[in-house]
């Protein structure tokens, strides 16, 4: 098929008891009457969830059919040899704290009956007293937290670190975390849903009950001695580079390709500024998939404050 621009994707909306309606204010979406969208999923390839393709050649495919039916045609054929698109792409407005939370290291995942997740958060906008919660206060043992946990009192021992924009933090499993208010932030990640909530703050969720606690799972699951990791510092444009995916920000001042020597694909998020890829124009807070037949197509900046999230898979040999 003749393709004359990028994949655009329509974007999947989740309501959540922490979201809100930034992603109304900050990049013109229209969001569901009267919920509170915490997440929207913008590449996704889920039992439960598929990214639809927009606009043509493609629209109406799901991204599942393109990576079982067009692999090689539009990713290349040194992409994994993985059942589901390996990244799962969010955005989230997190107005209000989210849980307390672990993902499973891949040594003990399907044993608990879970999968494995590494992600990266890249904090877009964020209000002059929002933090996150990562990993957790030196010197903090497992029978400390238990105890803490029984009394109420997880908060203290975590390490709390203050974000502003444009910051962003790398997030492996086994890492304890949580998101505090008043953040939008992408998140790039592996393609996983478990989540393992070990403390929810003693609030109801959308259905007024207490929202499910995995204490156990947690527990086996947190890395102990993760204490007070820092924000991610970018090498040059790279930001997080994991034999998983690989994150970088790219400020464009002129029409260009972005895509590097061995990389066949790649899906971005507009950060700043605008951009045109062939036909299509992004604005802030848009997504998009170049695939392989145009990977040479190049990003032209709309303005002198252009800058874009990339995100793509380690380069095969």
């Amino acid at each position: 098929m003749n393709l004359e621009e990028p994949l655009i994707f329509e974007p999947i909306y989740m309501e959540r008891i922490w979201g809100g309606r930034r992603l109304e204010s900050l990049f013109g979406r229209h969001l569901p009457a009267g919920e509170s969208i915490g997440e929207s999923w913008e590449v996704v390839d889920r039992p439960k969830a598929q990214s639809v393709v927009h606009n043509p050649p493609y629209r109406g495919k799901t991204l599942h059919d393109l990576w079982k039916n067009h692999r090689a045609e539009l990713f290349g054929d040194r992409t994994p040899a993985t059942n589901r698109f390996p990244l799962l792409i969010k955005i989230l407005d997190c107005q209000e704290i989210l849980s307390l939370q672990v993902h499973p290291p891949a040594f003990i995942a399907k044993a608990l009956g879970g999968e494995p997740k590494t992600e990266m958060w890249y904090v877009v906008k964020a209000e002059p007293d929002a933090e996150i919660y990562a990993g957790l206060k030196a010197g903090t043992k497992p029978d400390d937290f238990v105890r803490a946990l029984e009394q109420g009192t997880a908060a203290d021992l975590l390490h709390r670190v203050q974000v502003r924009d444009d910051a962003f933090m790398f997030i492996p499993s086994g890492r304890l975390h949580a998101i505090g208010r008043g953040s939008v932030i992408f998140e790039i990640q592996q393609n996983s849903d478990t989540t393992f909530r070990v403390f929810d703050w003693n609030r109801t969720g959308l259905d007024e009950k207490p929202r499910e606690l995995h204490i156990e799972e947690s527990l086996r699951s947190i890395q102990w001695d993760d204490f007070e990791p820092g924000l991610g510092e970018a090498d040059g444009d790279s930001l997080v580079k994991n034999d998983l995916f690989h994150v970088s920000r790219l400020e464009l001042k002129e029409a260009q390709p972005v895509l590097d020597a061995g990389e066949d694909f790649a899906v971005f998020g507009v950060l700043k500024g605008g951009v045109r890829c062939g036909k299509a124009e992004f604005q802030p807070g848009s997504f998009f998939l170049l695939p392989k037949p145009i990977r040479e197509m190049p990003l032209e900046p709309l303005n002198d404050m252009a800058q874009v999230l990339k995100a793509t898979l380690p380069v095969k040999g």
